[in-house]
């Protein structure tokens, strides 16, 4: 499908602007093909020149359109995510190049102020990053073992549809993941958890007591989110080795989006990360500020 940038451009524009050609600036219809190499169309109403990358993760981006649709494929069908050791081999490129790449294609994975699950649903929290004992000397917190050191991650899992909302929080405590709860969950909708003090005061809330190794307890469990967080780490041990607690949030954003999207063919799953690149440029200082 995507022999040459050609073609790739074509299909994103197709992604775009599937009534037709809008101008990014304005909104304008008015926009007509021009001569030039980078941004080949100009809106007649604001007379900006513009192109399919304008105002996308793709801005002012010099990789070819071929390559941003591959990558695109790549990390739309690798389940447990694709190191930018692999893809920069794959594309062609430089490994630096591959990796700021990827990382504005997970902006695409990002959710945009998405309705409240209605339930029933699952919520539990992990905890993403090495051991202490594992860590260079000027790198060790000296704070204790265990999760000293650790980025927290809280997840919650609609088990009628199967999404999963997940994010990098800064602790455990009440107001912290109810507050999370309340922003991803309808009030009425049934909640499950583990024992973990944090959750109690939830309305129409049961529990699973984890600590005397009881998992299941009728409904009350959080296997589905137990799952999650499986993969979410198979990504983390066997393809990236390491997520730095600064761009961790995209990391869970892209495993997230891609379990949300995993029923779909794989072109409606690109088509999907295609539409979420609208809107989330991401430069290179602010991403490495």
């Amino acid at each position: 499908m995507f022999p040459d940038d050609e073609a790739a451009r074509r299909w994103l524009e197709a992604q775009r602007w599937p009534d037709g050609r809008r101008c990014p600036y304005c909104e304008g219809e008015r926009t007509v093909p021009v001569k030039h190499p980078t941004v080949p169309y100009r809106c007649r109403d604001c007379r900006k020149h513009f192109s399919v990358r304008t105002g996308t993760s793709m801005h002012r981006s010099h990789v070819g359109y071929q390559k941003w649709v591959l990558a695109m494929y790549l990390m739309s069908t690798g389940l447990k995510g694709t190191a930018s050791m692999k893809a920069y081999r794959d594309l062609g490129i430089t490994q630096k190049t591959a990796w700021f790449l990827m990382q504005r294609i997970r902006q695409g994975f990002l959710e945009s102020t998405p309705e409240p699950l209605s339930g029933p649903v699952e919520v539990d929290e992990t905890f993403i990053g090495g051991l202490e004992g594992n860590k260079h000397e000027d790198k060790k917190l000296h704070a204790g073992r265990g999760t000293v050191g650790k980025a927290i991650v809280a997840g919650v899992k609609d088990r009628e549809t199967k999404e999963v909302r997940a994010e990098v929080v800064a602790g455990r405590d009440a107001d912290t993941l109810q507050g999370f709860v309340g922003e991803n969950v309808e009030p009425d909708a049934a909640k499950y958890t583990d024992e973990a003090s944090a959750y109690r005061g939830l309305s129409n809330h049961e529990t699973c007591q984890h600590t005397v190794g009881k998992w299941v307890d009728g409904q009350a469990h959080t296997n589905g989110m137990e799952s999650f967080w499986a993969m979410l780490k198979r990504g983390y041990h066997g393809t990236f080795h390491r997520m730095s607690v600064k761009h961790l949030h995209r990391y869970v954003a892209e495993f997230a989006g891609r379990h949300n999207t995993r029923e779909l063919d794989t072109l409606d799953q690109m088509r999907r990360l295609a539409a979420g690149l609208v809107g989330r440029r991401l430069q290179y200082r602010d991403l490495i500020a």
